[in-house]
């Protein structure tokens, strides 16, 4: 299948496959006598794997090394759910800097309800070079 075609059964654009072959992730595909690239249909396959993963939180370095213990049998998927413990451990903390944010925000917003004068706004201050950090 050729590459606009693989992008759309994948649901990515053709930058993106020619990307994941420069990476490595997506091997080259033989060309036709046209030189135009023919992908097998096993590509589309593991373009979504690609896609699950990084919806997930994968980083392309992390979807490498899933396809490489994708093959592995238990020793590749003991190793896989270690990987997958760690994205785990590390959304959980990016959740918990989002939420100290969102109340942060939350607070500096309710400042706005403040009594002030017609050329001062509390939260603007908060943000400036003269508040506390």
């Amino acid at each position: 299948m050729r590459t606009g075609e693989l992008a759309e059964h994948a649901g990515v654009n053709t930058e993106t496959l020619r990307y994941y072959e420069r990476r490595g992730l997506l091997d080259e595909p033989p060309r036709t006598t046209g030189g135009y690239r023919d992908y097998p249909a096993s590509a589309v396959e593991l373009l979504r794997f690609v896609k699950r993963a990084q919806e997930l939180g994968f980083s392309l370095d992390e979807v490498e090394e899933l396809l490489d213990l994708d093959a592995g049998g238990p020793v590749g998927c003991d190793a896989a759910r270690a990987l997958a413990e760690h994205r785990r451990l590390d959304l959980a903390a990016r959740i918990r800097d989002l939420q100290r944010m969102h109340d942060s925000l939350a607070g500096l917003i309710a400042t706005c309800d403040l009594p002030r004068d017609d050329r001062s706004c509390a939260l603007l201050e908060a943000l400036g070079p003269e508040a506390e950090r």
